[in-house]
């Protein structure tokens, strides 16, 4: 689980880092695209310009040549004007052409001063223009680079997430080919599993029958067949009905605070919501309709939390040693009123949320999806309210029996119970269909541009409550539906009629409980050594099932005991010789050191006592050949009650046989307890084996799982894999491109500046000499 828990964790940064590379690549992708349309402007602007420069040479052309032609005028003027001052004058008409020609120099003078004006204000014009488009140049060159640099730092942080991406999914496919392998394994443990499940299954139902037949042959012991014997009409105490109320009762209040819980999230973040939209109150007021509803939604604890107190105080009533049934719970006439009071506080606000909703629908930037929506949810919010003053009738017509006797039939109560489990199923329709509404509507409002972030957290806050108010609603339908016939059953109806329980009866019940038990405890004390009816029930359980399994077990413990008594016999009659040849080997190996002690105290001592010693020793020889005819005797067969035995007979043996018989007892008696010891032992491994493979089958269906989901994720991975790399395809085509598209635009651009260097030089040189052939005129 915890590889898992760090494959998530990885995987989450993996889907943050390629967000934020997406994000990047969503800003550079916009960037290039205003690069490309400024520099077509830059291009288009270039192309005019261009434009603009030929056709200013093409003016410079005109008026150099027409200036040659006036220079080439003027001279032919000087020339005639020197010719005809040298003339002299001669007469009227040379005067008159002599003004003319003055005239027409004078024109020309003027001429050529405004085309010398307009080619220098053209001159700076050029440097100007020229100075502007080398900065644009320099800033496009900057951003060139930037655009390069920004370019290589992507693709090498695209290929360390791609290999990382890779490393990842070899590792995960190694896990994935080991969950496979231990997946194998746990199916063929499982199936062992299984079949020892069924055997013990199998087994266990046939104690099952046979305890039962037991218990209904020889255990019940309560005749109530006729009702005429019994001194008063009062049932018997039904442990089991108040253990399993006190269960569905401890089931029931874990739902109940489950939903008051979700009752009181979803009240305050409508509270919360109310004061930031359509208004914020933070910055301004908002109207006197929300300002009534935020008033109203603050007091929804003093409805909501008095519903978990009473149903506590419900739980609680109900013990092993009352009677739980609608006549006796008087607590549920509480839970009823608090019920009651929740759903007048839910019609209290009912209008006021409709208002509300109307109110957002009124707001200048609510679109007609969202209006649409919010139409839905006022028809959502009317239904839940209904569905709640129908539980709060079928909750009140339940209560009634506790407070007034007879009020309502027990088949009555049986369709009130049927109609409020298809409430409650209404109920979490219609929840749910509201938090669907909620849901699309909080994903419209997410695309206003008004939208804040508090908004938002609040909403999801809203949204979460929801959904924990729609599982709660739903878990709370499908309990009442699943013990719905335990809640139409009658645990308790007075013997011989089918009449409802009165509280009269169910206190003599109690107290006639409490005498059986005050009378058993008395027994107990009078007969100390007497079993109570439990543990005889018990003890009588074990005796059944011990004789027979013992049924089934004795052909083979006979075999394997016959077995087991021949190999001992044969043991224990070697095991015997064996000693006794010890103590015969002692006793021989005592009397010779005798001897030789005699005999060398003999040797050593006078001849009368080397004669005696001779003597004994003759003594001892003769006794000991007396003993080895003994032994050569036929051997004798000795029988015990633990067998026969086949022995020879010696004077040692008097005392001998109850020895060996002693022993016989107690090797047989430690064995009886070793088989009683693997016996339980086997059971209690047969329990534990059990367990083991119930715990193992839990444990495969969750490998099961977690290997889908670890597939799944594969899945996922290697499509996210094969995305990013058509992404970093894609990128790199189009940078590479755009890089190309731009160097190409950069060495024209370098070509024209070049060009247009040249032609301001070439112009620049023939101002020069015309200003001065000018100077020179």
């Amino acid at each position: 689980m915890a590889n898992v828990t760090d494959l998530q964790t990885k995987y989450s940064k993996l889907a943050q880092e390629y967000s934020k590379l997406r994000a990047q690549n969503q800003v550079l992708k916009k960037g290039v695209v205003d690069e490309q349309a400024n520099s077509a402007s830059l291009k288009e602007q270039l192309k005019q310009r261009d434009q603009s420069l030929r056709k200013q040479e093409q003016e410079m052309d005109s008026l150099s040549f027409r200036n040659q032609q006036l220079a080439k005028r003027v001279e032919l003027l000087q020339e005639e004007l020197a010719a005809s001052e040298a003339k002299g004058k001669k007469g009227k008409h040379g005067l008159q052409t002599q003004s003319v020609f003055d005239e027409d120099l004078q024109k020309k003078i003027e001429e050529n001063e405004r085309l010398h004006i307009q080619f220098y204000e053209a001159d700076e014009w050029h440097k100007k223009t020229e100075a502007e488009l080398r900065e644009r140049l320099e800033k496009l060159e900057k951003d060139a680079e930037q655009h390069h640099g920004v370019v290589d730092g992507l693709t090498t942080k695209y290929a360390e997430t791609i290999e990382r991406l890779q490393s990842d999914k070899a590792r995960l496919e190694v896990k994935a080919q080991t969950l496979e392998r231990e997946a194998k394994e746990c199916r063929m443990r499982t199936e062992d599993c299984q079949q020892q499940l069924r055997r013990c299954q199998s087994e266990l139902n046939r104690q099952v029958k046979q305890s039962s037949s037991v218990i209904q042959e020889k255990v019940p012991f309560n005749d109530t067949k006729f009702s005429d014997y019994n001194s008063l009409n009062v049932p018997s105490h039904n442990r089991r009905h108040q253990l399993k109320a006190r269960d569905v009762a401890g089931q029931a209040m874990s739902f109940i605070q489950d939903l008051v819980a979700a009752l009181l999230n979803v009240h305050s973040y409508t509270e919360q919501r109310v004061h930031i939209y359509p208004l914020d109150s933070s910055i301004e007021t908002i109207s006197p309709l929300n300002q009534k509803f935020s008033q109203y939604l603050h007091e929804n604890a003093a409805y909501v939390r008095p519903l978990e107190d009473s149903f506590l105080q419900l739980y609680q009533s109900i013990t092993e040693d009352t009677v739980t049934v609608l006549e006796t719970v008087v607590k549920l006439k509480n839970f009823s009123d608090n019920f009651s009071s929740y759903t007048h506080f839910l019609q209290k606000i009912l209008p006021y949320q409709l208002k509300s909703l109307e109110e957002e629908c009124e707001a200048p930037l609510c679109t007609a999806a969202l209006s649409a929506k919010n139409q839905e949810l006022q028809s959502d919010i009317k239904r839940v309210t209904s569905v709640f003053e129908k539980l709060q009738n079928y909750i009140n017509l339940l209560a009634l029996p506790s407070v007034r006797q007879d009020a309502m039939p027990h088949s009555n109560t049986s369709a009130v119970f049927t109609q409020l489990a298809a409430c409650l199923h209404s109920l979490h329709d219609a929840i749910k269909e509201m938090s669907k509404h909620y849901n699309q509507k909080a994903d419209i409002e997410r695309e206003l541009p008004t939208v804040t972030q508090k908004l938002c957290t609040t909403t999801e806050c809203l949204l979460g409550s929801l959904g924990s108010l729609t599982s709660c609603t739903g878990k709370i339908a499908t309990f009442f539906s699943n013990n719905l016939d335990f809640f139409t059953s009658s645990g308790y109806s007075p013997r011989g009629s089918t009449a409802a329980l009165n509280p009269v009866q169910a206190e003599s019940m109690l107290a006639n409980k409490k005498k059986a038990t005050a009378y058993i405890q008395a027994v107990k004390k009078a007969k100390p050594q007497s079993v109570p009816y439990r543990e005889a029930l018990s003890n009588r359980r074990i005796l059944t099932s011990s004789t027979e399994s013992r049924e089934g077990l004795t052909q083979q413990v006979q075999q394997s005991q016959e077995k087991i008594a021949r190999l001992e016999q044969e043991k224990e009659h070697w095991l015997l010789e064996a000693q006794l040849g010890k103590v015969r080997l002692e006793k021989e190996n005592q009397r010779i050191a005798e001897l030789e002690a005699q005999l060398a105290a003999a040797l050593g001592g006078s001849p009368n006592s080397q004669t005696a010693a001779a003597g004994a020793l003759t003594r001892g020889h003769e006794e000991a050949a007396a003993e080895l005819k003994a032994a050569e005797k036929e051997p004798t067969l000795c029988t015990s009650l633990v067998g026969m035995l086949c022995t020879t007979p010696t004077d040692e043996h008097v005392g001998d046989e109850e020895s060996r018989e002693q022993l016989i007892k107690s090797h047989y008696m430690a064995r009886v307890g070793e088989l009683t010891t693997q016996l339980q032992i086997s059971d209690s491994k047969a329990v534990h084996f059990h367990s083991e493979c119930r715990a193992l089958a839990k444990r495969l269906a969750i490998a099961e799982k977690s290997r889908e989901t670890f597939s799944e994720e594969v899945k996922l991975a290697n499509q996210n894999i094969t995305r990013l790399q058509d992404e970093l395809a894609t990128t790199k085509r189009s940078y590479e491109d755009q890089l190309s598209m731009m160097s190409d635009h950069l060495c024209s651009m370098n070509e024209t500046l070049s060009k247009q260097r040249e032609e301001i030089d070439t112009l620049k040189m023939g101002s020069k000499g015309n200003a001065k052939k000018n100077k020179g005129r």
